[in-house]
């Protein structure tokens, strides 16, 4: 059984914790926001440099030519622009994480201790029933680790299949501008 001081503890913990998310992925959401000013901000003084140029072209290969020449640095601009928002989600993703984590180790201890605190108090005789419970706490332990090492494999999977593609995509409009 638990005390009244464990579980005001509790859920002491649990509240900083809530607060601690929501920091992390106001931050995130502040980070984002901050990006895209920066990037509309530079969106609309290249469009008025691109505006002031196609009015100083004198035909339509002189066009082509211009045109033929943006597309380099915008591709190289989307990826870049990918690339911070993907970098700005994976600090968030990795700050909640360790958020989480540590809840889970704090829920984990809990539960063991409170297994614990009732299995000590079992009759006698019961040994086979308390040892079935121990495994079990056990079986759940592992098993959660073990989706929490997936889900980080994961996680780095995807984050070498993103740049391993935007490498390509900038690799091969530089290829279409030569």
């Amino acid at each position: 059984m638990q005390t009244a001081e464990q579980l005001t503890a509790m859920q002491k913990s649990t509240i900083a914790a809530a607060f601690a998310l929501a920091a992390a992925t106001f931050e995130g959401v502040e980070k984002t926001v901050e990006l895209n000013v920066q990037a509309v901000k530079a969106l609309l003084g290249e469009a008025e440099e691109h505006a002031q140029a196609v009015l100083s072209v004198k035909d339509a290969q002189g066009l082509l030519a211009l045109q033929a020449g943006q597309r380099q640095p915008a591709a190289e601009k989307a990826a870049s622009y990918s690339r911070h928002v993907y970098d700005i989600a994976a600090a968030t993703s990795a700050e909640v994480t360790k958020i989480v984590e540590a809840q889970v180790a704090e829920l984990q201890r809990n539960v063991l201790a409170a297994v614990d605190t009732a299995l000590k108090s079992a009759p006698a005789g019961s040994e086979n029933a308390v040892a079935l419970v121990k495994s079990s706490v056990a079986a759940a332990s592992n098993a959660f680790d073990s989706v929490q090492k997936a889900a980080k494999q994961a996680a780095e999977t995807a984050e070498a299949n993103f740049k391993r593609v935007t490498t390509s995509v900038v690799n091969g409009t530089q290829q279409q501008a030569a």
